[in-house]
């Protein structure tokens, strides 16, 4: 249950030199970064998975519900961050406040949810690629874009058992590439791909407005099948859990703040003990 004093933790921050973290980023950097994790796979595509499969039309609530959790969330993180203005989001907020255990296991679950997220993006991103070559007649076996534990019914009725997904891999591999480059690099890499992806959501919505049928929200929120979780409230609820990590962009800022230039500096009273 060793914990790390705030006094220590701001020492290892305002440490240089050979092994510490270089401040090359800003506020702009921040902000591009944490919309590039929300405006993912988890937005293109779990969004329809969590109306096609738990909430329907209702996804809509899904997202609030888990917006609300999300708000309480960051909420916790703007404070920690501003006590513990250090790398390592929960788990140097787990290792100042609770000790060295509940930090590990934290940080186990940092990288497990990383993990995660990166795999639904690189599939989802692998998915698009496959529809996007098949409109110019270009087709991938499919074995290459499934992993082992998938399998698919081809048109001749034959069902085939996936090796390895080579796209996933391949773009898993590019963005490795950009950043072993650097902050810097990888920040100016997201701050393009971020404007893109705000053009083409903004260009969906002005296309898409028009095309808006009312009766396909009736029902608004359909009934429930008897299964936990396959639409009803139960289902919104659910949904609300699998969009949730469209969120967690706000984790990935804090992450980052040992990597952030100050913008000002600021002078504590000596006769005051509380952080600042």
């Amino acid at each position: 249950m060793l914990k790390k004093s705030l006094e220590l933790l701001r020492q290892e921050a305002a440490a240089t030199g050979a092994g510490t973290l270089k401040r090359t980023l800003n506020g702009f950097n921040l902000i591009a970064i944490g919309i590039g994790v929300i405006i993912g796979a988890g937005l293109f595509s779990l969004t329809g998975l969590a109306a096609a499969n738990n909430a329907g039309p209702a996804v809509t609530l899904s997202f609030v519900v888990a917006a609300i959790g999300c708000a309480f969330s960051a909420l916790c993180y703007a404070e920690f961050a501003a006590m513990v203005p250090v790398a390592g989001s929960a788990y140097t907020y787990a290792y100042a406040t609770m000790g060295e255990l509940f930090a590990w296991i934290i940080g186990w679950d940092l990288i497990l949810e990383y993990s995660v997220g990166a795999a639904a993006v690189s599939i989802s991103w692998s998915q698009y690629l496959v529809k996007f070559l098949s409109k110019y007649n270009l087709h991938i076996p499919p074995q290459l874009v499934m992993s082992p534990f998938e399998t698919a019914t081809l048109a001749d009725g034959s069902v085939v058992r996936g090796l390895v997904n080579i796209p996933a891999m391949l773009i898993v591999l590019g963005i490795t590439l950009v950043v072993v480059r650097g902050t810097k690099s990888s920040a100016w890499f997201n701050a393009l791909v971020v404007s893109l992806k705000v053009s083409v959501v903004l260009v969906f919505i002005a296309l898409g407005w028009q095309y808006i049928d009312p009766t396909n929200y009736q029902p608004y929120i359909p009934e429930n099948t008897g299964v936990f979780g396959e639409f009803g409230w139960s289902g919104i609820l659910r949904g609300a859990g699998v969009v949730f990590f469209v969120f967690i962009g706000f984790d990935i800022v804090a992450t980052m703040a040992q990597e952030t230039k100050k913008i000002r500096s600021v002078t504590c009273p000596s006769a005051s003990s509380a952080p600042c």
